[in-house]
């Protein structure tokens, strides 16, 4: 259908007929983004004790903005009138959603300076929000404060630099980190897209010299893009699914990087073919037949790794799983249709200067021009690498595993942060508001935990045992609900950053200790009468959560995918023996993005939600790379010795996946250009991992295991092999 002369247009016409119908009729996904969705199950631990908070201790609820003001030399009586002047304004004229303002206007001046810090540079004065606000009215009210102090001290104080004798205000805090967090995705995006385009037509220009070859593939990803956007705003519109910047940005990465490989894939053997068929509907036929299967398995390798993601409890892993499987479901229908009706519509010319023909077309075109016919050359590597491999199996395999393991040992030394302030840049607002903060009073007190506990109208005071533990800088005396007596609350502030590791791993002490109270005081079912609340309680539950879907996710992927591998391949042998080295590539690339991330970029630990994001991205596009070389062995080994078709594979294949290989891994490495640190990260450890699979895996591990078996490898397939005796090869 996508070659025939009516047909191809047929094609042509419904992809832009979609298209722009889609675009028209429908909200485009970024308009419909959530950047506030919760990320923890409802019944997390934390979640249940915020909720407990606000609807017990009503005055110590909503979202804290923590404005920082700052003077290095010190802070002046004048500076705190303005600290005054700021309380009395948003006092009379409340900003949208705010919920409460300490009255700091009322307060004798003197005794206001007995809140200055020791050094007496600095100043914090909180603002509280209601929860859940939208960070864009958090924004627009953080705009509002700048200008009501930028006409008071006639500078923009959230551009005057800490670190001089001006007056310098700062907003951190949850508010400040959800309005700087949303800003850097919503800053990139447009960033990220054209960094991508610009990146993979250069790429392509390069590789195949080709303008229109170049173009082409981006069409096919550009239609993807068009038709997929408007699905997923009119699926999140309606409720059925939530997304986010992050999403839709890595998103748009994967739908260039594998969209792009499938299109050379598809064009790789339509030029192969032209050498062979004077019809260029002819070549596109057998080159589709070739292709297709490999392209729809791959396709839907991707499609249903993403999609276990729907069965994660961490919601940003949910988020992700329909908007990307949506993409690459998209993108494969595109590359098995609108690419092939593009390319039969431009024929040879597609490759222009560098056109494709059969030998008899050489020949009778360098008649005309009275030369020599240029006889074409396979690629030298690619039969390098397959004589190499079908040679010495042993050697390659050995030098390969001990690459892999060395890489892989130091994935065990990884350390895991999950600070969301470390992701930012270091002059961002609020990651400057919260070392000014640290510098000059407690750290902790950027996001202090709530401890609440049911005292059974007993008489407990908790203070003084919290105030004992190593991390706890201050606690607050007992708070008594309105509605419950029994109900008391504390606020403890630890002496580390409270996103810290080791403030993380404080809150099942701290509830212990509360539980040891309790029960010390006669009170039944003490693990059911203590609540944790805060941030860091927050990063706890986030942390247990995460780990738990990795737990889950992981073998189910591994499940799904060796089931695919093996319904195609119809080999238990080659279904192992490839996900293994899947998987292998996958803890070396960790290795080496640890080794890369912390020697020499001085990175104290990764953002925890890395491992699984580069898990899914790895093992279904590292196997992609296999599936393609191995569908060339399959389809050569019926006709020709297991040996020769291993060279003959990995030579025909050699120049295709490493061209997708490096346009893939430098699309993700466009995530390492953003100033966000857990993109950074990602990007780098999925392009290493990529990269690996690329030159490592496919080239050399994959193919050598497969000649070391020999028919083993095929078992217990029944498809014909050739019989011709192995010494022959």
């Amino acid at each position: 259908m996508m070659t025939g002369k009516v047909s191809r247009w047929v094609v042509i016409a419904v992809w832009i007929i979609a298209a722009t119908i889609l675009t028209i009729t429908l909200p485009d996904v970024k308009d419909r983004t959530s950047n506030n969705t919760a990320d923890l199950p409802a019944d997390s631990a934390s979640v249940v004790a915020d909720k407990l908070i606000k609807k017990e201790f009503p005055n110590s609820s909503g979202m804290p903005a923590l404005l920082t003001w700052h003077r290095e030399g010190g802070l002046t009586e004048a500076d705190l009138a303005e600290v005054q002047y700021l309380s009395k304004e948003l006092t009379e004229n409340p900003l949208t959603q705010q919920s409460f303002l300490p009255p700091l206007h009322e307060i004798p001046l003197p005794a206001l300076q007995g809140s200055v810090s020791e050094d007496g540079t600095t100043f914090v004065q909180p603002l509280f929000f209601k929860e859940n606000t939208e960070t864009a009215v958090l924004e627009k009210n953080l705009k509002i404060i700048n200008r009501i102090v930028t006409e008071r001290v006639g500078l923009d104080p959230f551009k005057v630099q800490t670190n001089t004798e001006k007056l310098s205000l700062r907003v951190t805090g949850p508010v400040g980190i959800s309005v700087d967090a949303t800003g850097l995705f919503s800053g990139a995006d447009f960033q990220l897209l054209l960094a991508t385009v610009i990146l993979v037509l250069v790429v392509l220009l390069l590789i195949y010299r080709s303008p229109l070859l170049a173009i082409i593939p981006l069409i096919g990803v550009g239609f993807a893009y068009l038709v997929t956007s408007p699905i997923l705003g009119f699926m999140a519109d309606h409720d059925w699914i939530t997304v986010d910047s992050q999403a839709i940005s890595i998103m748009t990465v994967l739908l260039f990087g594998a969209g792009t490989d499938y299109c050379l894939f598809l064009i790789s053997h339509y030029r192969s073919e032209l050498r062979h068929h004077e019809s260029k509907r002819e070549a596109m036929i057998a080159a589709f037949k070739d292709s297709s299967g490999a392209i729809a398995m791959s396709g839907l390798t991707i499609v249903i790794s993403l999609l276990t993601l729907l069965v994660a409890k961490y919601g940003a892993y949910h988020r992700f799983a329909v908007p990307f499987s949506l993409s690459i479901l998209i993108m494969m229908l595109a590359a098995l249709t609108l690419v092939p009706a593009l390319l039969s519509v431009f024929g040879r010319a597609s490759f222009f200067p560098i056109v494709p023909r059969t030998p008899e077309m050489e020949e009778s075109r360098a008649k005309k021009k009275g030369k020599t016919v240029k006889k074409h050359k396979a690629g030298r590597i690619g039969n390098w690498i397959g004589n190499i491999v079908t040679t010495k199996p042993w050697t390659v395999i050995l030098t390969c595993l001990i690459i892999f393991s060395v890489l892989a040992g130091y994935s065990s030394q990884i350390k895991y942060s999950y600070d969301i302030l470390s992701s930012f840049p270091e002059d961002m607002n609020s990651r400057e508001g919260y070392k000014v903060i640290s510098d000059s009073y407690t750290p902790g007190e950027l996001a202090p935990a709530t401890v609440v506990v049911d005292t059974d109208g007993k008489d407990i005071d908790l203070a003084d045992e919290l105030k004992k533990m190593n991390l706890v800088e201050s606690v607050t005396d007992p708070i008594n609900s309105k509605s419950n007596k029994d109900l008391q609350s504390y606020e403890v502030t630890f002496n580390i950053n409270p996103y810290d590791i080791e403030a993380i791993n404080s809150i099942p002490d701290i509830r212990s200790l509360a539980e040891k109270e309790l029960k010390a005081a006669n009170i039944s079912a003490v693990d059911e009468k203590v609540w944790i609340g805060g941030q860091t309680a927050t990063q706890f539950d986030k942390r247990d959560t995460v780990k738990t879907d990795e737990f889950m996710i992981i073998p189910i992927i591994i499940v799904l995918i060796s089931l695919l591998l093996l319904a195609y391949l119809r080999s238990v042998t080659a279904m192992i023996y490839l996900m293994g080295t899947v998987i292998l590539s996958f803890f070396a690339a960790m290795g080496l993005g640890w080794i890369i991330l912390h020697y020499f970029m001085g990175v104290e630990a990764i953002e925890g939600t890395i491992p699984l994001y580069s898990f899914v991205f790895l093992v279904a596009l590292g196997e992609d790379y296999n599936i393609f070389m191995v569908s060339s062995i399959w389809r050569k080994k019926k006709t020709m010795p297991i040996k020769q078709a291993i060279r003959e594979g990995v030579a025909e294949t050699s120049g295709v996946i490493t061209s997708a290989g490096i346009i893939l891994a430098a699309t993700f490495s466009v995530l390492a250009t953003l100033p966000i640190q857990v993109l950074v990260q990602f990007g780098l450890i999925t392009a290493l991992g990529v990269l690996m699979d690329t030159f490592i895996v496919r080239p050399f591990l994959v193919p050598a295991i497969t000649a070391l078996l020999g028919r083993s490898a095929f078992w217990p397939s029944k498809v014909a092999i050739h019989k011709e005796k192995e010494r022959a090869q």
